[in-house]
This record gives structure tokens, sequence and C-alpha cells, in this order.
């Protein structure tokens, strides 16, 4: 943070100088004065002259200020918004790596139809199966271009089981001394419940009332029948019986096989397995099985996002998450937890205080979650949106 950002935010400068940060003129270089601006976009005094500023900022030295991963966060998810999102903008944050998958793959879903071209263009968005999967929801897509994706996607499940068996020949070192390192460590936990048969938590029913907003960045982790995926979107139709019937035991294959397994089988292959398992597997009511998932290095921050936003977990897979903090050090991760709302209370109310003013303004009105963190994300909101100036 540089030394003017920091008497910003303290409310440590005068009236003109705050107005003239507000309107980009400080002679400071574009990502400082961007990063100010997002900040004082929740200004009340200034809040309307950093968001027009924002909205003609020139854009090649946007694209330049974006298309760095080191980039702040807070800048990348003002302009990632659909509320402050431009056009000439997308291509550049759709490539860049710390947009995490999760928001592509729900950006694929509801896109319109200009981002839907973007994202058949981009790369990044083409070489991820679960934003091509999401793209085929969408309303813009062409027959056409869904016929092409359809077609990719069958030529890839041709090539997986080639890919699936070398895999196997050839185990991940470090996966495996991982697991041998758990087992050890658990050998007490995972003798008591040896005798445990493979079962998956239940889904909860939706209970939102007529006036409940659904609340944002929440995802489940599939249901038993369909759990094939940790991150992708429900598949879209297929074109033949035969394609449904080979989806279908492709699913039935996975859940028979793991649940013929003993905990200890269960618990290798939360640590040598694929995303596909890890999905299911974190649904075990086991919870050395559950745990034994967390601990596997092959792991993805994508998975874990989507682990602490579903609301078919058990409370100690969210206490397990909580608990280590490489995961916490991972934002997507707190604000999820914090919304979830079969997030322990203590836990949300420990997270909560390090969620953005933009998260804290949603979470107000979220309905799913407990009357007291609604209170306590006002309380938070109205405090940060008004370091920057007098409150309203």
């Amino acid at each position: 943070m540089t030394p003017i950002f920091e008497l910003i935010k303290k409310n440590a400068v005068p009236v003109n100088v705050m107005r003239s940060a507000a309107k980009g003129a400080l002679p400071i270089p574009a990502q400082e004065s961007m990063e100010i601006l997002v900040y004082l976009s929740q200004n009340p005094l200034f809040g309307q002259d950093a968001r027009m500023t924002l909205a003609k900022w020139d854009v090649t030295s946007a694209i330049e200020v974006l298309s760095k991963d080191s980039a702040p966060p807070e800048v990348l998810l003002y302009f990632w918004q659909d509320a402050n999102r431009r056009p000439s903008l997308m291509p550049t944050l759709i490539e860049n790596a710390a947009i995490p998958e999760n928001s592509l793959i729900e950006l694929a879903a509801q896109a319109p139809r200009e981002i839907v071209t973007m994202l058949l263009a981009s790369p990044r968005a083409r070489a991820h199966a679960g934003v091509m999967e999401a793209l085929l929801t969408n309303d813009y897509l062409t027959p056409a271009e869904a016929q092409g994706l359809r077609g990719e996607a069958l030529s890839n499940e041709t090539l997986a089981p080639a890919k699936a068996a070398t895999a196997a020949d050839a185990l991940d070192p470090e996966a495996e001394a991982a697991n041998q390192a758990y087992q050890q460590e658990h050998a007490a936990e995972i003798a008591a419940a040896e005798g445990r048969p493979f079962e998956l938590t239940a889904d909860e029913p939706e209970q939102a009332g007529p006036e409940q907003a659904a609340p944002e960045h929440v995802e489940q982790i599939p249901p038993a029948e369909t759990a094939t995926a940790a991150v992708t979107m429900p598949n879209p139709v297929l074109n033949s019986v035969d394609e449904f019937e080979a989806a279908e035991r492709k699913k039935l294959t996975m859940l028979q096989r793991i649940s013929k397994m003993n905990v200890g089988q269960r618990i290798k292959l939360g640590f040598i397995g694929s995303r596909e398992e890890r999905a299911i597997l974190i649904r075990d009511t086991a919870r050395v099985v559950q745990n034994a998932v967390l601990s596997s290095p092959k792991l993805t921050d994508p998975e874990v996002e989507v682990f602490a936003a579903a609301k078919n977990l058990q409370e100690n897979v969210f206490r397990e998450v909580a608990r280590q903090r490489r995961f916490l050090k991972l934002y997507p991760v707190v604000r999820n937890l914090v919304n979830n709302p079969k997030c322990p209370l203590d836990i949300s109310l420990t997270l909560i205080k390090t969620l953005m003013v933009n998260d804290l303004k949603s979470l107000r009105h979220n309905k799913n979650v407990p009357d007291t963190i609604r209170k306590v994300a006002a309380k938070l909101y109205q405090e940060k949106a008004s370091r920057g100036g007098k409150k309203e």
C-alpha cells in the first residue's frame, strides 16, 4: 500500500486531495491510482466521481494493469462485477489467472452474447472443461457453436482412458508420501472407523422464502447421482441415447467403485485420486476421509473454493478448511465460508472481519445466513465504507 493510499484510508489528507484522487488527477502510477479509485468508489462523498473516473479510464492503461496477475484483487473484482463491466476489458480479465476458475464458470453460464463470443475466443476458457460445459447451458450459444463444443468434449473423453492408465502406472510420489504419512499419523482414528461403510452426506432441501435472494458465490458439491466433477456445471443435453448411457455408466461406475472401498482405501484415493473422486469423497460421512481429501497435495484452490460454498457438506469440512492457513489465504474461500449458511457461526464471525466492502454490502441482504451475520456485516460495511470520508 502506497503512503498516499494509507493517508486516504485514514482520512488524513485535505478535501481537495481526496477530490483530485477521485478524479484520477494525482501524480501516481496507474495501478496505484486505480486501487485508490476502487476504494473511493464506496465513499459517500467522492464515490460518484471515483466511479465515473473508473468508467472513463483509458483502455490501454487499464489493460496494462488488469493483465497482471499481481494486480490488486479489489481492482480485478471491481471490473469483473456486472455493474462495472467494460466489454473492452473483459478479454484481458478472462485470461488473467488471478480471476478464479469458479468465476469463469459462473460467467459462462449467464453471460450475454458479447461475452459468450469472448469466452469462445479465449485460450484459457477453451482449455477448461468446466467453463465449456457451463457455456453449453448458456441460452446465447448458437446451435453450431454448441455442436462444436460437444464434439471437442467427446474427443477429449475418447483420449481420457489412455491418460488415466498412464497416470495410474506412475502415481504422484508426493501424493503417495502424503498418504502414507497421514495413515500413520491417524492410525488409531482409521482403525476405529475401519468397519464404517461408504455413505454420502444427504442433500438438504432449499428453504428459501419467496423474498429470499440466492446468496452470491455459493455452489453445491454435486449430489451422489450426478457427482462426476468438483467444479463443473450440469452436463448439457446429450445428442443420443448411447452418449447418455455412456455418461450414466461413468457416474455409476465411480460411485460403485468407491462404495466397495474400506476407509483406508478411500483415504488413499483422497490423496492420489482425481478431482471427480475428491468431489465424492469430501461428502463421505467419515471425518477421517474428509480430512484426507483436504490434506491431499493434489487438491486445487478452485476445489477448496467450491467446498467452502457447498451446503451439502458436514460441519467438520468447514472447520478443517478454516483451520488451515493455506486455505484462508484464498480470499474466495473466506468469502464463500461467510456466505455459506452451513458454516458454523463462530467461524463466520471470525472471518467476516476480513471481507471487502463490496462483499459486506451484499452480505447485509443475504437472508440465507443467520441474522447475526447480517447485522455484523451491516456494521462493518458502515465502518469500512465511511473511512474515506464522513458517514452519511
